[in-house]
């Protein structure tokens, strides 16, 4: 599945089982391990109000099959607003190239948006198939960076970028 076909649809109600399900130890491995069901629901919350970017069930195309879910918001980097992305795949679609082709549509989305120059992702330096994505998708490696995530957890990133003016 190299040229596998993804489209993003926007964020909507019924996606927090998008968030449940993506709410496992092996899932959250990288990113403080699983939240509680206030948190999830939190999160819900945040993603449906989003109004400084957006956040996207990804689905398979043709078929319309849910494969997990992608964003990007507006962060604060470097003394400047960026744009920040993270994803998740579900484990049955992972290694298939979706994650690939979801992080290069969320790329033409920022690009869209227009707001900011840069669209930055924060994998964990010990996430191989999280950096990998970052490269395959044609962001480019900053370099590694202190970064808390979630808020109170330090953690090793690396800063992969892609500047969307190009």
């Amino acid at each position: 599945m190299s040229d596998v076909a993804v489209q993003l649809v926007p964020w909507s109600e019924p996606d927090l089982e998008i968030l449940r399900r993506a709410n496992t130890p092996e899932m959250k491995e990288h990113l403080g391990g699983p939240e509680t069901e206030e948190q999830v629901l939190a999160r819900h919350q945040r993603y449906l109000r989003l109004d400084n970017g957006q956040m996207f069930r990804v689905e398979l195309a043709p078929g319309g099959e849910v494969a997990g879910s992608i964003g990007y918001w507006d962060r604060q980097w470097d003394g400047e607003t960026v744009y920040e992305s993270g994803w998740h795949v579900f484990p049955e679609f992972q290694g298939r190239g979706v994650a690939t082709a979801a992080a290069r549509a969320i790329i033409a989305e920022a690009r869209r948006d227009g707001r900011h120059r840069w669209l930055h992702a924060y994998p964990d330096v010990d996430n191989p198939p999280s950096n990998a994505i970052c490269r395959k998708a044609g962001f480019e490696l900053v370099g590694p960076v202190d970064f808390e995530f979630p808020p109170g957890r330090p953690m090793r990133s690396n800063d992969w970028r892609v500047d969307l003016t190009a």
